[in-house]
């Protein structure tokens, strides 16, 4: 995929983007052989990029995985010295010569997706609490809960260790003799925080599964698979995280006319 050079060359490690800017303008960058113009893109797969004389290495290619993950497996990439006989949710892509990491975290007796990735910058948007990615949760309460406490955990509840969650949309699927499903979708996501409200309200969690990140759906991929995303699921979970990030970084105004 073309980028700007700039772009390309800061991604490199080689400079920032203005620096890059000043290098291609003093005609120290060359593009397969030839030199380079302030606004020109370049396929950093296939282009020949030199800077100073020195080739760009080719970057890593990006891979970008989807995995059902069942309870007991572990959200990490290598294994816990106190749990070492555990699965990690890594095992189950095969066959990839890139190294991949979950996305955040999905605890150990939750299920669902998780995404893995050698992606840090798309690791890094979907995580940062800045940005307030939505993640969607199937959960199954004990009890039949009342929409009053419901409420509660919508606007937002204090939790033991002092922090205050974010308001979240909750909406009842089934509720039957000893048990409700509800359908959780939040933007923060302190350890433990469904659980932990689920308990204080006095209806624990039975089941947790993790159904979306953002426009990502797990779908009907059976537990325990793994799929690589298609190029539209990137660009969507893409295009997700810019308009976000666009939206948490516009300027605040509503002061201007007071």
């Amino acid at each position: 995929m073309e980028e700007r050079i700039q772009k390309i060359i800061a991604h490199a490690g080689i400079a920032s983007r203005r620096e890059a800017e000043a290098m291609i303008e003093e005609g120290l960058v060359m593009v397969n052989g030839k030199r380079a113009i302030l606004g020109q893109k370049a396929d950093p797969q296939n282009d020949s990029i030199k800077v100073r004389g020195k080739v760009i290495p080719k970057p890593e290619r990006l891979r970008y995985f989807l995995v059902h993950k069942p309870r007991g497996v572990l959200s990490a990439a290598k294994t816990d010295p106190q749990l070492p006989d555990r699965p990690l949710v890594t095992d189950y892509v095969k066959n990839v010569d890139e190294r991949l990491y979950p996305v955040g975290r999905l605890d150990l007796n939750s299920e669902g997706l998780v995404l893995l990735t050698n992606d840090g910058t798309l690791t890094n948007e979907i995580t940062h609490p800045r940005y307030g990615h939505e993640k969607t949760y199937k959960v199954l309460l004990e009890g039949e809960i009342k929409e009053v406490r419901l409420e509660v955990w919508r606007r937002g509840v204090t939790l033991p260790d002092g922090y205050r969650t974010a308001p979240c949309r909750i909406k009842i699927l089934e509720a039957r003799r000893g048990e409700t499903w509800i359908r959780v979708i939040m933007r923060d996501g302190h350890k433990n925080q469904i659980r932990t409200i689920a308990d204080m309200l006095q209806h624990p969690v039975k089941r947790l599964i993790r159904t979306h990140i953002g426009p990502l759906a797990m779908g009907d991929l059976p537990p325990g698979q793994a799929r690589e995303l298609s190029r539209d699921e990137v660009s969507a979970l893409k295009r997700n995280l810019r308009q976000q990030r666009q939206k948490t970084e516009k300027p605040d105004r509503s002061d201007e006319n007071e």
